[in-house]
């Protein structure tokens, strides 16, 4: 098994990385929606000083922008409340110009993996829309954007992927997660962008996020190392009761076609304010590695939460508690 953490400002000082691995971390992911490389460059630096220290070699996954949508930068945050209206797009909250290609009076828009969501109501120019403020709560920059049914064409890899890849070996890379994989085209163009930049031996973490994904899903395998249950823009992609049925879906066909998989978000939730999980958390963890996860990762847990080796220690116990369990009893109900 392995088990990510995710680097940020709540784990980024070289002790708490050092009890993070400590605690069974076999890896980090950093998120470059939000920084580069080279403007993480000292918590990458503190990693690996980490890492140095307890002699091991752990992962450092790079998670892209990929096809993503997100809100572009904004002077503060603003808070969205419920009823009133807002403009995206010209003399308003600035967003990608290809959402408008899709939008049509009542499309819901879902920001911040789906934490708010907002209805379309009328067109005000080319390149601008007021929307109703149908959930509300505060907005920040670079917040993800989901169009529920709709198809939104954008390139595999943006200027910023790019430049971040010409950085990959420099920086100790061994891992690319790309979001919003569409089809084995996405994963063809990331792989030769690696070969290109001597990085043929970076695993390719395939982001399954939307109902492209899954439909595609078996044409992918053969490009990737691994297929990513990404639960969060995946939950904004279907119904949310219907979440735990995909996972499913997705865990059977890597295990059928012996394909690695990994499950993530909101494994450990509440351990972001608490340093202890719900038993449902734990049950969350056994049920992933039960239906064949090679790894599981942790997000906002370690990168923002006030307890990350904590949660750490709890992912990595709960992993290994299952593993123990289902490898000597066979799955059987008399071990308990």
């Amino acid at each position: 098994m392995e088990y990510y953490g995710t680097l940020g400002p709540a784990c980024c000082k070289t002790e708490i990385l050092k009890e993070m691995l400590e605690n069974g971390m076999t890896g980090i992911r950093l998120n470059l929606s939000h920084k580069s490389l080279k403007e993480s460059e000292a918590w990458i630096q503190n990693y690996f000083s980490a890492a140095d220290t307890m002699q091991c070699s752990p992962g450092f996954m790079i998670d892209l922008m990929g096809p993503e949508l997100r809100i572009g930068q904004l002077e503060e945050d603003i808070e969205l409340r419920i009823g009133e209206k807002i403009v995206l797009g010209e003399e308003g909250i600035p967003v990608p110009k290809e959402i408008f290609l899709q939008l049509t009076s009542g499309q819901m828009v879902l920001l911040d993996d789906g934490k708010i969501q907002i209805k379309a109501r009328e067109k005000v120019s080319e390149e601008g829309w007021t929307f109703e403020i149908v959930r509300g709560g505060t907005l920040t920059s670079k917040k993800s954007i989901a169009l529920p049914g709709c198809q939104v064409e954008s390139p595999t890899l943006t200027k910023q992927d790019l430049a971040n890849l010409m950085q990959a070996k420099e920086y100790g890379v061994t891992d690319v997660m790309l979001p919003f994989v569409r089809g084995k085209k996405d994963l063809i163009c990331l792989r030769e962008v690696l070969n290109e930049y001597d990085c043929s031996n970076i695993r390719i973490f395939a982001k399954i996020e939307n109902l492209d994904g899954i439909r595609h899903l078996e044409e992918l395998l053969d490009y990737c190392d691994y297929i990513v249950i990404a639960r969060g823009d995946l939950g904004n992609a279907i119904p949310l009761p219907k979440l735990p049925c995909a996972q499913d879906y997705i865990a059977d066909i890597c295990r059928k076609n012996k394909k690695k998989f990994l499950v993530v978000t909101q494994m450990l939730n509440s351990m972001i304010q608490n340093p202890f999980p719900t038993r449902a958390e734990v049950s969350d963890i056994y049920q992933a590695i039960k239906q064949g996860a090679s790894a599981v990762m942790l997000t906002g847990e370690t990168a923002q939460g006030k307890y990350p080796a904590e949660a750490m220690k709890t992912l990595w116990e709960t992993g290994k508690a299952a593993e123990e369990y289902l490898n000597r009893y066979k799955k059987s109900p008399a071990a308990v």
